[in-house]
């Protein structure tokens, strides 16, 4: 009689249900096949699942005949190696070697060869699709069960070996299931590595890294070598809001789905910030591959993507990032179908004005021409910079401030505004399925900014003299709605776009 045991696929960051049924005819030559359209990795876990069940002390399948082992829905493509220890199971249970009641369980793990079960990758949103189906019990790897902890309403149990889960099955032995994953301790955080105090001058980008954090604007700087650009990205994080548990839960299934998480690090409770290097490929920076894959726009969700020498990228890769950095998501199609990946990240770009550095340095002499600065210029599209909202100029640092011996102001200060004016946000957006200024759409901006008759004037000026698009029009209006919205101001008055005006590049 053929046996059933549930498990799960992964597909993008969301689960489906799989049903692993295996049935095996005593008479005929042997032969084991999985249907169900599997990749290459299933269909040698016939092998992995062979050698697991002899040398765990079961009747192996080659002593059977003809053994069928289907994941259903057959539809659904399968690309990853969890279904071991369900087929494993189904093959025992089928050929009764083994009793117990599947029905209210879920099992996915990797075997090796002696019978051991390995870690897999996405075992939070599977866990999350257990919880949600109402099974009681889900079966996970030793080494995945912290990850799958962090889930409330069901019963963890990690499982070693695959003679032990089998023990645990026929009531000969009985596995403890994992604690309940204590969320408080995680989200402990721990003091960053650079804070705003720490960096010298540069009072005009630190406002502007605020004003970036507040709204979730992106920004570019651009400036000489060694005039601070990284170290302020790398201070953007610490004034960034605490993740609250849905988001950090949003951020966890993207680390779980790229096999990012450790057995030490299981839940994300810190906004990611991720600095690819200007060598990386295209579909590393936004995901994709055979069975796609999240990219580093992902992997910064709700986060920070940092993007040092910024010019050096290549132009094919940049333009990539046109999409997510308006839809706040990017769509990797394969002949095999579409995935979503969610990728509302706050974008910094750091760049020198020309490939040698010096061309805004008043102090040391540009050694570039005009048609090498005018060909480094052209490797960032207008329409990559019409989607940058804050563009800022970032010079040498002057000998008294770097020897100032006042501190400047923290980070901790820095962020108490930050979170006030997000919270201003997340009333005023309230039930529409956004969070920060710049997510509205110009419908919303309508809506929720009125201008007067002055501020209307300032931004008729500044639409002419700088040559705007109509995208940069309306992200000049979100962009005053968020310096207004960190002096707690209800209305937007024209000091807040006359400030905004200042970040606007001026076109050639």
């Amino acid at each position: 009689m053929p046996a059933k045991i549930f498990s799960a696929a992964t597909l993008g960051l969301d689960s489906e249900l799989v049903e692993v049924e295996v049935d095996a005819f005593n008479t005929g030559m042997h032969h084991f096949t999985v249907v169900g359209l599997p990749d290459t990795t299933i269909k040698e876990s016939r092998d992995r699942v062979s050698s697991a069940l002899k040398n765990s002390g079961f009747v192996p399948p080659h002593r059977f005949g003809r053994i069928t082992v289907n994941l259903a829905p057959a539809d659904l493509p399968k690309n990853s190696p969890v279904y071991d220890v369900p087929m494993a199971l189904g093959f025992l249970l089928a050929t009764e070697q083994l009793q117990f009641d599947f029905r209210d369980k879920l099992f996915i793990g990797e075997l090796s060869l002696d019978g051991k079960v390995r870690p897999v990758s996405g075992v939070l949103p599977i866990a999350l699709l257990a919880e949600r189906l109402g099974f009681s019990e889900i079966y996970v790897p030793e080494k995945n069960a912290p990850e799958a902890a962090l889930v409330r309403n069901i019963r963890i149990f990690p499982v070693h070996s695959l003679s032990e889960v089998a023990q645990h099955l026929s009531g000969t032995t009985q596995t403890l299931s994992h604690p309940t994953t204590d969320l408080e301790t995680l989200f402990q955080e721990e003091p960053f590595l650079l804070d705003m105090k720490d960096v010298r001058g540069q009072e005009h980008a630190k406002r502007a890294l605020e004003i970036a954090a507040a709204g979730g604007h992106n920004i570019l700087m651009s400036g000489p070598p060694g005039s601070g650009k990284t170290v302020l990205a790398k201070t953007l994080p610490s004034i960034l809001p605490k993740l609250d548990f849905e988001e950090s839960i949003e951020i966890t299934k993207i680390f779980s789905v790229a096999g990012f998480l450790t057995k030490s690090n299981t839940l994300v409770t810190t906004r990611p910030f991720r600095a690819p290097h200007h060598s990386a490929s295209a579909v590393s920076l936004v995901g994709g591959g055979a069975y796609p894959r999240p990219g580093e726009i992902s992997l910064a969700h709700r986060g920070v993507l940092f993007l040092d020498e910024f010019g050096e990228f290549s132009k094919n890769v940049l333009e990539n990032l046109r999409q997510p950095l308006e839809d706040g998501h990017i769509t990797v199609s394969r002949a095999k179908g579409s995935l979503h990946f969610p990728a509302r990240f706050i974008l910094v770009a750091a760049m020198n004005p020309c490939p040698c550095g010096n061309l805004s340095d008043p102090e040391r002499l540009c050694s570039c021409s005009p048609r090498e600065t005018a060909r480094y210029k052209a490797k960032i599209s207008g329409p990559i910079m019409d989607r940058i909202d804050l563009h800022i100029e970032v010079p040498r640092v002057p000998f008294d401030k770097l020897e100032a011996t006042e501190d400047a102001e923290s980070s901790l200060n820095i962020r108490k505004r930050v979170e006030r004016a997000r919270e201003l946000q997340r009333k005023r957006l309230e039930g529409r399925g956004i969070f920060t200024n710049a997510e509205m759409n110009s419908a919303l901006i309508r809506e929720l900014c009125p201008l007067e008759h002055e501020s209307k004037e300032l931004l008729r000026q500044a639409v002419s003299s700088l040559r705007l698009s109509a995208r940069a029009y309306y992200r000049l209006i979100k962009l005053a709605r968020t310096i207004a919205d960190l002096e707690e101001a209800t209305d937007l008055a024209p000091k807040h776009l006359a400030e905004a005006v200042q970040y606007r590049f001026k076109t050639e």
